[in-house]
């Protein structure tokens, strides 16, 4: 393909820079714009504890993860998915490896040496990088208008890729400013929300002072959490100020947002013991205790103590500690009401954005023909452990061969 056809892509993410490389590697002059003073913050702050690039699990559990949007994001995952994913590390001399849970991470845990090697390969292949760009949308011939360190500058490509991210995390540059641009041209939008976020309880005043001053901060590890009928997970999570985070209430943000949309609440449940039966439980709970107290007892009998016992007090009343069933029912399926999630700037990620119903196959968006979109902008969630990266990486390969594959049947003319 000539190397007179041009291509802007608009955020330097996973996606963008997945999409910058398919087209170059298609033989299309591309330029890269973000707002940022340098590409992938997102990217290297996720790495920051350890990278964590994809995960090992078969396609059908791996693809179930993203819920409603399962199908069309199988489609993009058929092109670039996991394993194309650690091919594709590899081949920049990043190796990788699964961990015990499953997970897939560089052999050395950083993010910082895979983008400088991959920010290296498409300086290679003629990618320029406009860094403290921001897109201010269309001017009225059709071009892409950017605030820059110089002024607004007017850029005009024969196609555009936006990966401009969500709604989380804006000091690293996803501040959702495209919604009210691509709204104006006709495109149908989900409205952002928190995704992967914690939760405030419902209970007036947040938890009491005597749990929150004495155990925020502290893990509840080895349990599992119920919402209803739609999810069910084993894991951990940890106390807050307010209320609760962590994997195991990221993993179920998505069930527990609906919930409280639909009812202004979220009751879950959770078990304490998730090891154990109900009916081990309340033997145990039930067995003579002398002289001891009830914490001692369920400390020494079934190693209830720290924030699960101070858990079991904050959210049963006083009375219901005298009966041996109320309190083997609570340790196997404890209520907890959550009132609303946390604000989406704290979120790891969000939901909402570009429906897959505005876009055809190769993301390319019916309201303005020749412009696709790419990465967390588009209408999908999923839970940490790889799955939000490896659908970031997927969707932005699959717009930059759309992109490149309509220059190859349509020519160089300018996209209105």
């Amino acid at each position: 393909m000539s190397s007179t056809r041009k291509a802007i892509v608009v955020g330097g993410g996973p996606a963008g820079l997945m999409a910058a490389e398919a087209l170059a590697q298609a033989g299309v002059q591309v330029d890269l714009c973000d707002a940022m003073p340098s590409v992938g913050r997102k990217f290297l702050l996720a790495g920051k504890g350890g990278l964590n690039l994809t995960h090992s699990e078969p396609l059908a559990p791996f693809v179930a993860r993203y819920g409603a949007r399962r199908d069309r994001v199988e489609a993009m995952l058929r092109v670039f998915g996991p394993d194309a994913l650690r091919e594709w590390a590899q081949k920049l001399g990043i190796d990788t490896f699964v961990g015990s849970s499953g997970r897939v991470f560089p052999t050395d845990m950083k993010a910082a040496p895979l983008l400088r090697q991959w920010l290296h390969r498409l300086r290679g292949q003629g990618v320029r990088f406009h860094m403290r760009h921001r897109w201010l949308g269309w001017d009225d011939d059709g071009a892409l208008r950017f605030a820059s360190p110089a002024g607004e500058v007017i850029l005009r490509a024969d196609v555009v890729v936006l990966a401009l991210g969500g709604a989380s995390w804006s000091r690293l540059g996803s501040d959702g400013a495209w919604v009210p641009l691509l709204a104006q041209r006709g495109v149908d939008i989900a409205p952002l929300q928190p995704s992967n976020c914690g939760f405030d309880v419902a209970a007036a005043g947040g938890w009491s002072e005597h749990f929150r001053s004495r155990f925020a901060g502290h893990p509840l590890k080895n349990v599992a959490l119920s919402v209803g009928g739609a999810f069910q997970q084993q894991g951990e999570f940890i106390v807050t100020d307010s209320g609760v985070e962590g994997s195991l209430v990221y993993a179920a943000s998505g069930p527990i947002r609906e919930r409280i949309a639909v009812e202004r609440q979220a009751v879950v449940h959770l078990d304490l013991l998730p090891q154990r039966s109900h009916e081990f439980v309340i033997a145990e709970v039930a067995r003579p205790r002398g002289s001891r107290s009830l914490s001692t007892h369920l400390k020494s009998r079934l190693g209830i103590d720290g924030v699960k016992a101070a858990l079991l007090h904050e959210l049963l009343p006083r009375e219901a500690f005298a009966d041996a069933a109320r309190v083997a029912a609570a340790i196997k399926s404890l209520p907890l009401a959550l009132g609303r999630a946390r604000p989406i700037d704290e979120a790891i990620s969000s939901a909402g954005g570009v429906r897959f119903e505005a876009m055809n196959e190769s993301l390319v968006l019916d309201a303005i023909p020749g412009v696709f979109c790419a990465g967390e902008m588009l209408d999908w969630e999923a839970p940490t452990g790889g799955y939000l990266l490896t659908a970031c990486f997927a969707s932005g390969r699959v717009a930059g061969e759309g992109a490149a594959r309509r220059l190859a049947l349509e020519g160089t003319s300018r996209l209105p």
